[in-house]
């Protein structure tokens, strides 16, 4: 696998790991942070897809720009547009004071990611280890 998409990779997996940490923390949990981390994870797996189907994409964090930009190569990523818009709108939801993300809401976001993650892992022909 090539280094660079290995790293998109990566750091995806990372903000994917680091949501479900905080989700599941004992004491000052922040559910702003769960959320902002599925919506990471979906933007650098969307980027990787690109990157290794050699499509060149802006410095965006747009889900629904990423998601046109890879649609002519896979019609399929279509099916999850509703989940991919659903997690867009915490890149910037919580960023500042005014609103905060509840439990469940953070909860939601890691089931969405989930369910993300596993159709952009088949996209890539990643194969999870047993």
């Amino acid at each position: 696998m090539n280094e660079l998409l290995s790293e998109w990779i990566e750091k995806a997996e990372g903000d994917y790991a680091t949501a479900q940490r905080e989700l599941r923390a004992r004491k000052y949990v922040n559910y702003d942070a769960v959320c902002f981390h599925t919506q990471q994870m979906a933007e650098k797996y969307l980027k990787a897809f690109l990157f290794k189907n050699n499509v060149d994409f802006p410095k965006i964090h747009n889900l629904r720009e990423l998601l046109e930009l890879s649609l002519p190569l896979d019609a399929s990523l279509d099916l999850h547009r509703d989940l991919l818009i659903q997690l867009d709108r915490y890149a910037v939801r919580y960023r500042y004071p005014g609103a905060s993300a509840e439990r469940e809401e953070a909860k939601e976001a890691v089931r969405v990611a989930a369910q993300i993650r596993a159709v952009m892992r088949q996209k890539l022909e990643i194969h999870d280890r047993d």
